[in-house]
C-alpha cells in the first residue's frame, strides 16, 4: 500500500481551492469588463451627442434643414399653422369647416396660426387712395388693381372682404375671435361686403365694428390695402408651384 504523506495531501488540498477561487472569480472579471465597456461606450455617445453640431454623414441640405432656427415659433414653441384662402369663394367655406376648424379645436394651444390671402399682385402706377371710405358700404369700389396693385379672383368686393378678415385678425390676433368672425362672414360669403353682414358677425364675436371700419379706412385706404398685398405676397411666396400668372387665378372656382 502506497502512503500519502500528510502535506502532501495538505498542498493538493490548497491547490485545489486556489483554482476553485479562480474559476468563481474568473466570471465576475469577466461582468465587470462588460460594465466598464457599457459605461464607457455611454460616456463616449454622450460626449458625441452633446457637442456635435451636425451629423456628418447627412448631406448639407438635410444638415440645414435639421439646424436650429432663431425665429419667434422656435421659442414659443408652437408649430407654424398657415391657411391660404379667398373671401368670396365655395371652396374656403368647405376648407374652414372641415378642415381648419376640426384641427384648431384640438391644436389651438399648439400651434401659431395664421389665414393668408390669394391674389395676384402688381406693381401699381399711383397711390392706392381711390378706394375711398366706403370700404364696408354697400356701394361699389373702384377695382384694387388700378391703384392698390392687388388683383383678386372675384373682383373688387373679395379684395374689400379680404381686407376686412384681415383687419380683424390684426385687431384680435387670438385664433378663437378672428377666425370665428372669418367663418361667420364665409357662410353668407356671396354677401361679403355687405354692411349688415359684417355689422352681425362683428357682434355675434365682440368685435368693434367701429375699429375694425376704422382699420380699412385708415389713411385714406392704405392701411388695409398694404395688409392685403403684404399677405398676397406672403401666399405668393411659399405657394408650390408659384401662382403668377393670372390664368392661375381665373382657374378657380
Amino acid at each position: 500500500m502506497t502512503a500519502i504523506h500528510p502535506a502532501a495531501l495538505i498542498m493538493d488540498e490548497k491547490h485545489q481551492h486556489q483554482h476553485q477561487q479562480q474559476i468563481m472569480a474568473s466570471p465576475r472579471r469577466s461582468r465587470a469588463r462588460e460594465l466598464l465597456l457599457v459605461v464607457m461606450c455611454f460616456f463616449v455617445g454622450f460626449h458625441l451627442w452633446t457637442h456635435s453640431v451636425a451629423v456628418p454623414f447627412l448631406p448639407q441640405q438635410a444638415a440645414d434643414f435639421l439646424a436650429p432656427t432663431d425665429d419667434d415659433n422656435s421659442v414659443t414653441g408652437l408649430v407654424p399653422f398657415e391657411a391660404h384662402i379667398i373671401s368670396k369663394c365655395p371652396d374656403t367655406r368647405h376648407a374652414l369647416r372641415n378642415l381648419i376648424l376640426p384641427v384648431m379645436q384640438k391644436v389651438h394651444d399648439k400651434v401659431d396660426f395664421t389665414l393668408s390671402y390669394i391674389g395676384k399682385y402688381v406693381n401699381p402706377a399711383s397711390s392706392p387712395t381711390s378706394v375711398s371710405s366706403s370700404i364696408l358700404a354697400n356701394t361699389p369700389a373702384p377695382r384694387p388693381t388700378a391703384n392698390g396693385g392687388v388683383d383678386c379672383k372675384h373682383g373688387p368686393s373679395e379684395c374689400i372682404g379680404n381686407i376686412i378678415e384681415l383687419c380683424a385678425h390684426e385687431l384680435y390676433p387670438d385664433p378663437k375671435i378672428y377666425l370665428g368672425f372669418v367663418m361667420c362672414l364665409t357662410k353668407d360669403y356671396p354677401l361679403i361686403p355687405e354692411r349688415t353682414l359684417i355689422e352681425d358677425c362683428a357682434l355675434e364675436h365682440a368685435i368693434d365694428f367701429n375699429k375694425l371700419n376704422e382699420c380699412a379706412a385708415r389713411d385714406e385706404t392704405a392701411h388695409g390695402i398694404e395688409l392685403l398685398r403684404n399677405s398676397v405676397q406672403r401666399s405668393a411666396e411659399v405657394s408650390f408651384p408659384p401662382y403668377e400668372s393670372r390664368e392661375w387665378l381665373e382657374k378657380m372656382p
